[in-house]
Formats: C-alpha cells, sequence, structure tokens
C-alpha cells in the first residue's frame, strides 16, 4: 500500500483519472475504515483515491477523481418483517447520503455523475450472513430482528456512465492512466477499448475477490489499504489513534 521509505517520489508529469463506483467504494470502506460521519468519509475517499498517484517511487498528476452513485430514494421502501413501508426521507440514511454527496460537491478535481434509481425494483433483503444462517436451519423465522434486514437499491445509469467517461478518456487520450476502483466486470469491454488506446488500465477492487475476465483485461490490480481492517497500522480507519478529535460525531450510513 504504500510510500517507498522516505524519500520523495519522482513527479512523471503524466495524467490520472480516478474513477469510484459509489456504492462499491462505500460498501468497502465501511468494512475496511469503519462508520463515519459524511465528512470523514468524503476526506477518506479522497485521500484514498490519492494513494493511487503514487507507485514505485513515482508520482502522477490528478487529472480529475469522478465519483459515480445514485441519489438517495425519498419515497417508501416496504418492510417484510414490519409488515409495513418505510418512507425513506425520514431516515438517517437519506440524510448521511444527501450530506456525503454534498461534502464531495465541494471537493476540489472531483465531479459527481449521478444516476437513478429503480425505486419499483428496489427492497429490503436479508443480509448474506443471516440468509445462510436461516437456511441452514441455525435460526428460525421467528428470531429474525429488523437489523437483519438491509435495504437493496437497484441503480440505473451508473454503469453506462463509468463506461462512457472511460470510453471519452482514452479516444481522447486526456490521460495517461485511468484507476477504476470498482468489484464489478460489466466494465470489461470498456477497459478493452481503453488498453487498445494505450492507457495504463488498473483496477482496485479494495481486497473483493474479483472475476477472472476482467483480470485478464487490466495492466494493474492495486488495493491501497490493508487486506482486513486495521485500526493499528491504517490511518484512514476510523479508531486509528489521533485520526479523529475528541467529540466527532459519526453517523451510521
Amino acid at each position: 500500500m504504500s510510500s517507498q521509505g522516505g524519500e520523495k517520489p519522482v513527479r512523471t508529469g503524466e495524467k490520472t483519472a480516478i474513477l469510484v463506483d459509489g456504492g462499491f467504494y462505500r460498501r468497502r470502506a465501511y468494512y475496511l475504515f469503519g462508520d463515519k460521519d459524511p465528512q470523514d468519509r468524503a476526506d477518506e475517499l479522497v485521500e484514498y483515491c490519492a494513494r493511487h498517484l503514487t507507485d514505485n517511487g513515482y508520482r502522477n498528476d490528478l487529472y480529475r477523481i469522478f465519483y459515480y452513485d445514485c441519489p438517495p430514494m425519498e419515497g417508501n421502501l416496504f418492510h417484510p418483517l414490519k409488515g409495513r413501508p418505510i418512507y425513506m426521507k425520514n431516515t438517517d440514511t437519506y440524510e448521511w447520503a444527501n450530506s456525503f454527496f454534498e461534502e464531495l460537491s465541494n471537493k476540489r478535481k472531483l465531479a459527481l455523475r449521478m444516476g437513478t434509481l429503480q425505486e419499483q425494483e428496489s427492497g429490503f433483503r436479508l443480509k448474506k450472513g443471516v440468509l445462510n444462517k436461516l437456511c441452514r436451519g441455525d435460526i428460525e423465522v421467528s428470531d429474525l430482528a429488523d437489523s437483519d434486514f438491509e435495504a437493496n437499491f437497484v441503480q440505473k445509469g451508473v454503469d453506462m456512465r463509468i463506461g462512457i467517461d472511460i470510453a471519452t478518456l482514452s479516444s481522447k487520450h486526456q490521460v495517461q492512466k485511468i484507476v477504476l476502483i470498482s468489484g464489478d466486470s460489466d466494465f470489461v469491454p470498456a477497459a478493452k477499448h481503453a488498453r487498445r488506446e494505450g492507457i495504463d488500465f488498473v483496477l482496485d477492487p479494495m481486497w473483493q475477490r474479483i472475476r477472472k475476465e476482467l483480470n485478464v483485461h487490466i495492466d494493474g490490480l492495486r488495493s491501497c489499504t490493508f487486506r482486513e481492517p486495521c485500526p493499528e497500522k491504517e490511518s484512514l480507519h476510523v479508531d486509528y489513534k489521533g485520526a479523529h478529535s475528541p467529540g466527532r460525531h459519526r453517523r451510521k450510513k
């Protein structure tokens, strides 16, 4: 993950664009770096992306960070355990997401690319671990609690925007390197196009396993943190010593 000793990296003059699949990043960051308020999560994202500018003693210039996501859901989402709809606009999730996007919009050299939510196709689902326990018979339906469910939002237009930006950046040769922070394999055609245009295409899955078909169409695979949460060594972790001043509020995603 990191820097080459104490030597100052050599600037290459080449430009790097960093594309972030927002929904993916937030899930992985929550696991790897802990629960944070919108401002801290936004600061963390920018700092994490900056790690990709330095590699093997060389440093590229940042062209821009492109962040892709969807606005939070405002309507009703039926909760199967409660047996009634939840008005999402009144939830902490809605408030957190809007504050987070506002923080990002104020960052220098960061562009928000927003898709849309398919509200009719979204809904609550059992968390994977809970579902496995239920299928194995370790727990029964009567044992389920509200915390065993998570909202599953169906996005539209996010993957398309990522693909178009990769194609545009590559075809116009606006950058020499593209870093994609994602774990999705839907970007294979875009990655192949970028490489044909001579772009150095690097994937950062933040240590999530990727499909083989994506691995063979990239120039590099690099995650800029530890494989597992490491509050003792990872400065971006919420519990890293000195990372937060006393009394700093943190809100759950």
